[in-house]
């Protein structure tokens, strides 16, 4: 049985210089390394040159080279060795949005040697989502104060849901007892509160019959951790994480 060739590891910059000037030789550029400060220069003709730095990582050193060689040539792309590991999708559309917005190309190089375009350089128009802004204005709207401390982690934030929830908790705290959704919708002002209380994200609420829900002792409990003088309609409500 024949074995694989072992794959050769990329350990240093110069290792991307071969396979990314295979790339370009077959498409016909001359190329060459280390000229001027660029790291690779590739000519075709009389077409403007093209220039690639090459890093062993994504940095914000990097992009700054690359936004200077843009002074030098409009065709600057940036290569690196293709990401691995569990993050490795993430960080390489991570990187791809940042080079399209700056106008680079990017070339990643994988580990068996063979460099890939992932995006060519030239200008960007991104496509504005109206879903995604019509979410975000109406979180705005429906959010009540101003709960959270921006640049805050994203664990434990007050959300527009969280405040629906603790109005339908703090009613059914009032109760007493078990109410149908319909009473707590028009009592805390919840349009959605049946839904909300069958879908139990935080575990506050019970379900006792068909529309029929109790609070929980979770939900007691969040409604006891609540800052003194405040409640689920203050403008400096809090609650503990979820």
């Amino acid at each position: 049985m024949t074995r694989a060739a072992p794959k050769p590891d990329i350990t240093r910059e110069e290792d991307l210089y071969a396979p990314v000037k295979a790339l370009l030789e077959r498409q016909g550029y001359a190329v060459k390394g280390e000229i001027g400060p660029a790291d690779l220069v590739a000519r075709r003709g009389d077409e403007e040159p093209v220039i690639v730095e090459l890093k062993l990582r994504f940095s914000l050193g990097l992009y700054h080279q690359a936004l200077a060689r843009l002074k030098v040539s409009d065709i600057v792309y940036l290569a690196v060795p293709r990401p691995t590991g569990r993050s490795a999708r993430r960080v390489l559309r991570d990187n791809l949005v940042l080079c399209r917005r700056l106008g680079l190309g990017l070339i990643t190089v994988r580990a068996d040697g063979r460099a890939e375009v992932q995006c060519d350089p030239g200008p960007y128009a991104p496509r504005k989502s109206a879903k995604r802004a019509a979410r975000l204005l109406r979180e705005f709207d429906r959010i009540e104060g101003d709960p959270n401390t921006g640049g805050s982690v994203r664990r434990g934030l007050v959300t527009a849901y969280r405040q629906d929830a603790l109005r339908c908790a703090a009613h059914l705290a009032g109760q007493g007892g078990a109410c149908r959704g319909a009473e707590v919708a028009r009592a805390a002002g919840v349009p959605t509160a049946t839904r909300l209380m069958r879908d139990n994200h935080y575990g506050w609420f019970i379900r006792v019959a068909t529309g029929l829900y109790a609070l929980s002792p979770a939900g007691a409990e969040a409604l006891a951790a609540l800052p003194p003088a405040t409640g689920p309609k203050g403008s400096e409500t809090a609650a503990p994480s979820s």
